[in-house]
Protein backbone atom coordinates (compact mmCIF):
# COMPACT_ATOMS: atom_id res chain seq x y z
CA UNK A 1 0.00 0.00 0.00
CA UNK A 2 1.30 3.74 -0.31
CA UNK A 3 2.17 5.01 3.26
CA UNK A 4 -0.93 7.00 4.08
CA UNK A 5 -2.57 5.66 7.06
CA UNK A 6 -5.66 4.95 5.49
CA UNK A 7 -5.42 3.27 1.85
CA UNK A 8 -8.20 4.13 -0.40
CA UNK A 9 -10.21 2.09 -3.04
CA UNK A 10 -7.89 3.25 -5.41
CA UNK A 11 -4.37 1.80 -3.69
CA UNK A 12 -6.28 -1.63 -3.61
CA UNK A 13 -7.03 -2.21 -7.44
CA UNK A 14 -3.16 -0.30 -8.08
CA UNK A 15 -1.58 -2.68 -6.01
CA UNK A 16 -3.56 -5.86 -7.06
CA UNK A 17 -2.65 -5.28 -10.40
CA UNK A 18 1.14 -5.00 -9.99
CA UNK A 19 1.51 -7.98 -7.32
CA UNK A 20 -0.94 -10.27 -9.22
CA UNK A 21 -0.38 -9.15 -12.99
CA UNK A 22 -3.98 -9.04 -14.02
CA UNK A 23 -5.99 -5.87 -15.39
CA UNK A 24 -6.99 -2.48 -14.27
CA UNK A 25 -10.38 -3.60 -14.85
CA UNK A 26 -10.60 -7.08 -13.98
CA UNK A 27 -8.87 -5.74 -10.36
CA UNK A 28 -11.43 -2.88 -9.86
CA UNK A 29 -14.25 -5.82 -10.65
CA UNK A 30 -12.92 -7.64 -7.95
CA UNK A 31 -12.63 -5.13 -5.18
CA UNK A 32 -16.08 -4.15 -6.38
CA UNK A 33 -17.71 -8.11 -6.04
CA UNK A 34 -15.51 -8.53 -2.77
CA UNK A 35 -14.61 -5.06 -1.12
CA UNK A 36 -11.31 -4.62 0.35
CA UNK A 37 -10.48 -8.28 2.44
CA UNK A 38 -6.83 -8.16 1.05
CA UNK A 39 -6.40 -12.01 1.13
CA UNK A 40 -9.51 -12.95 -0.79
CA UNK A 41 -8.75 -10.46 -3.37
CA UNK A 42 -5.42 -12.16 -3.92
CA UNK A 43 -6.82 -15.44 -3.95
CA UNK A 44 -9.22 -14.56 -6.64
CA UNK A 45 -6.99 -12.51 -8.39
CA UNK A 46 -4.91 -15.65 -8.68
CA UNK A 47 -7.36 -17.26 -9.65
CA UNK A 48 -7.88 -15.39 -12.19
CA UNK A 49 -5.06 -14.78 -13.73
CA UNK A 50 -4.32 -19.10 -13.85
CA UNK A 51 -7.39 -19.09 -15.87
CA UNK A 52 -9.01 -21.15 -13.38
Amino acid sequence: MSEQENPTFEDFVKRLVEETGITEAQALELVLLIGLNWSSLVREAKALKSGA
